[in-house]
C-alpha cells in the first residue's frame, strides 16, 4: 500500500497537467472557481466583462410609448386597448379643430386689415377731388346759377356719401390747435378783434386755428389727412 501511494505522488509531480483531484489544489494558486488571486483585489471581474457593461435607457417617443400600451392592452384586454385607440383619435381630433380654429382667426384678421388698407388708399385717391371740389365752390362766381347750383349739389352729395362710410371732415376753424389732428403752416397777428372774440389761446394754453389753407380727413376714427392750418398768436 505504501509502494502504491508513493508512485501516485510521483506520477501527479511528474505531470503536472494530469487532473485534479476533489481535494486537490491548483498550482497557481488559484481557487475552485479558476479566478486568480488578483480577482477580488482589481474589486472583482475585469474591466470590459459584461458585468460591468452599462444599458443606457431608450427614450421613447410618443408613437413607441402609444405602440407599447397598445401591444400590452392587446395582450391583457381588447376593449382597454379600443379605448386607448378612441382616446388618441379624439386627442388628435381636437388639436387639428383648434389649430383650424387659429387658422380661421388669422385668415380673417388677414382679410379685414387688407380691406380695410384698400379703403385707406381708395379715400386718399378721392381727397383731391373733394380739394378741388371745396375750391370750386369757394371761387363760384354765381352761386345761384345752374351750374353754381349743380356744382354745389354734387360736391354735397359727395361728402355726405363719403360720410356714411366713415369719412369725417376736419374744419377746425376757431378750435384749439390739435397737433395730432391739424398742421400749422404759418402765424396770423393777435388782433383785438379776434382776441376779444375767441382768443389767440385756447383754454389749455394751445394757440387758437384762424384760418383753414385745406381741410383734413379722418377716416373711421383715424386720421389720413391732417388740416393744415394757420394758428393765431
Amino acid at each position: 500500500m505504501t509502494s502504491i501511494g508513493k508512485q501516485d505522488d510521483e506520477g501527479r509531480r511528474a505531470d503536472p497537467e494530469a487532473g485534479d483531484g476533489p481535494g486537490s489544489v491548483p498550482v497557481d494558486g488559484s481557487d475552485e472557481s479558476g479566478l486568480g488571486p488578483d480577482y477580488e483585489a482589481h474589486g472583482g471581474a475585469p474591466e470590459g466583462s459584461e458585468s460591468d457593461e452599462v444599458i443606457d435607457a431608450e427614450i421613447l417617443d410618443a408613437a413607441d410609448v402609444s405602440a407599447a400600451v397598445d401591444e400590452v392592452f392587446a395582450d391583457d384586454d381588447p376593449l382597454a386597448l379600443a379605448l386607448n385607440q378612441r382616446d388618441e383619435y379624439l386627442a388628435s381630433l381636437q388639436r387639428l379643430q383648434a389649430e383650424f380654429e387659429n387658422y380661421k382667426k388669422r385668415v380673417m384678421k388677414q382679410q379685414g386689415d387688407q380691406v380695410a388698407r384698400a379703403a385707406v388708399s381708395l379715400v386718399e385717391k378721392v381727397l383731391p377731388v373733394l380739394d378741388t371740389l371745396d375750391l370750386a365752390t369757394q371761387h363760384l362766381g354765381d352761386a345761384e346759377s345752374a351750374d353754381g347750383r349743380a356744382l354745389v349739389a354734387v360736391a354735397s352729395q359727395l361728402h355726405d356719401t363719403l360720410a356714411k362710410e366713415g369719412l369725417e371732415r376736419i374744419d377746425p376753424l376757431g378750435e384749439e390747435f390739435d397737433p395730432n389732428a391739424h398742421e400749422a403752416v404759418g402765424h396770423l397777428p393777435a388782433d383785438e378783434d379776434a382776441a376779444g372774440a375767441d382768443g389767440a389761446v385756447g383754454s389749455s394754453g394751445e394757440p387758437v386755428v384762424g384760418q383753414v389753407m385745406r381741410a383734413g380727413y379722418r377716416w373711421r376714427g383715424t386720421v389720413v389727412r391732417p388740416a393744415m392750418v394757420m394758428v393765431r398768436g
